[in-house]
């Protein structure tokens, strides 16, 4: 069988390889909404703005701009499940192109907000519903065509959706100039997401059943009845899976908190060390590229060492990198070096757990149900988003800075060490 399946008029162990650069392409476009750190200060100042100047005279807290962010993220996590069993039911490509025209319609209609409320839920959360149904698309396809390679070929897709808010932030600032601001940005980045996706999606199918690469078999099935494939059903009952949600949201809170807070804390590292906010702004704009790109290359680098080294071993060296970034942030507040390769680290572990979790669902649960699958522990997700800007927006508050919050997190990540050890092991028969 294997000699006769085709992708693009190609052998399939040679066209493979393209549904893995369509699939980053298209998490690409729906990674942008990482970038919405850089588009919220362009929109707080027109928000903010007297209506003389064209503004809306509005007063805006930093809270409120932050909940389109919140909401993208957790209407993200919770369409995730919901969609899983319509892309086996119906296929990769038909839901990929649902996910691309909600996307695409949340920008275009987010670009006429008013306010930080409207944005919220023009963008936030219509465009997050749209990644949530297009999201586990790509992913899944590469998990069924990569048997062999899957953690590797999981976290290649994903390498899009990780440097995504660089490309999509100096995307947004060169549209603004040229195009009469950030609104107009928002529009035009909405319909290149909506063509882009729909175009692209077409291609995603999944392999032939019983389709395996050449060269490559199964392997044997473990002694003592354990199952190759689980139901969502079976999985929710199994112990692996807890472990491996709360591993999940462990190292989601600590990514998405320091995704959210990067320019802010990086603010106060600048004044802890004397600077002034005009002479260090740029620079602190300017790392989104590095931080960026460790996001991106932890997908691959993870999901190799998932392949490499089994799910637990790999989640306890992302905590060890966890807890070391955190410990140099905390006894470095006042160091942009250190605060430079602490937030490079969160990062690159944010992306990380966006290759593990998902290969570890696939290995340890199988691939026959594994978008409802994955969607259910991806749910981990969004609760890290929410916990770990709540943890950081507490620690500046009642704690007086961001910096503070780090200790917590390290914790934390000692507390996956555990859980990583103890819970996540090859699911037992149910």
């Amino acid at each position: 069988m294997a000699d006769d399946v085709k992708i693009f008029g190609m052998p399939a162990e040679s066209g493979r390889w393209l549904l893995i650069i369509i699939g980053t392409i298209i998490e690409l476009c729906l990674g942008a909404v990482y970038a919405y750190s850089i588009i919220s200060v362009p929109l707080k100042k027109i928000f903010t703005a007297p209506i003389a100047d064209g503004g809306y005279g509005l007063t805006v807290s930093a809270m409120e701009m932050s909940l389109p962010y919140i909401a993208s993220l957790a209407f993200f996590a919770l369409t995730m499940p919901l969609v899983g069993k319509y892309i086996e039911k119906y296929g990769p490509r038909k839901v990929g192109m649902l996910g691309g025209v909600i996307v695409g319609l949340g920008w275009i209609l987010g670009s006429t907000a008013t306010s930080p409320t409207m944005l919220m839920i023009l963008y936030g959360v219509i465009a997050g519903i749209g990644v949530g149904i297009a999201y586990n698309c790509p992913i899944t396809t590469a998990a069924r065509w990569f048997p062999d390679k899957r953690g590797l070929a999981v976290g290649l897709t994903l390498l899009g959706f990780g440097f995504s808010a660089f490309i999509t932030g100096k995307m947004s600032d060169i549209l603004s100039a040229s195009f009469g601001g950030v609104f107009a940005s928002m529009k035009i980045l909405g319909i290149a997401f909506l063509i882009l996706i729909v175009i692209l999606s077409m291609t995603l199918v999944f392999p032939p059943a019983g389709w395996c690469p050449l060269g490559w078999k199964p392997p044997a099935a473990a002694a003592g009845g354990k199952k190759s494939d689980y139901t969502r059903d079976e999985m929710s009952k199994n112990r692996a899976f807890y472990g491996l949600w709360i591993c999940y949201v462990i190292g989601a809170l600590a990514g998405l908190m320091a995704i959210g807070v990067a320019k802010p804390a990086g603010l106060e590292v600048a004044a802890n060390a004397g600077i002034a906010e005009a002479d260090i702004t740029v620079a602190l704009t300017n790392l989104v590229l590095p931080f960026a790109f460790c996001n991106a290359v932890g997908r691959p680098i993870f999901g190799t060492l998932t392949d490499k080294l089994t799910p637990p071993r790999t989640a306890i060296l992302s905590y060890v990198i966890i807890i070391a970034a955190s410990l140099l942030m905390y006894t470095n507040p006042a160091s942009i070096t250190m605060y430079t390769i602490a937030f490079a680290a969160l990062w690159l572990c944010l992306g990380g757990w966006l290759a593990i979790a998902p290969a570890a669902t696939a290995t340890y649960f199988g691939t026959k149900d594994y978008a409802r699958n994955y969607g259910l522990v991806f749910t981990a997700y969004g609760v890290g988003a929410i916990i770990g800007n709540l943890m950081a927006g507490a620690a500046k508050d009642t704690l007086g800075g961001y910096v503070n919050v780090f200790p917590y997190v390290a914790v934390l990540a000692a507390v996956g060490i555990v859980v990583a050890i103890v819970m996540v092991k090859p699911p037992k028969p149910t």
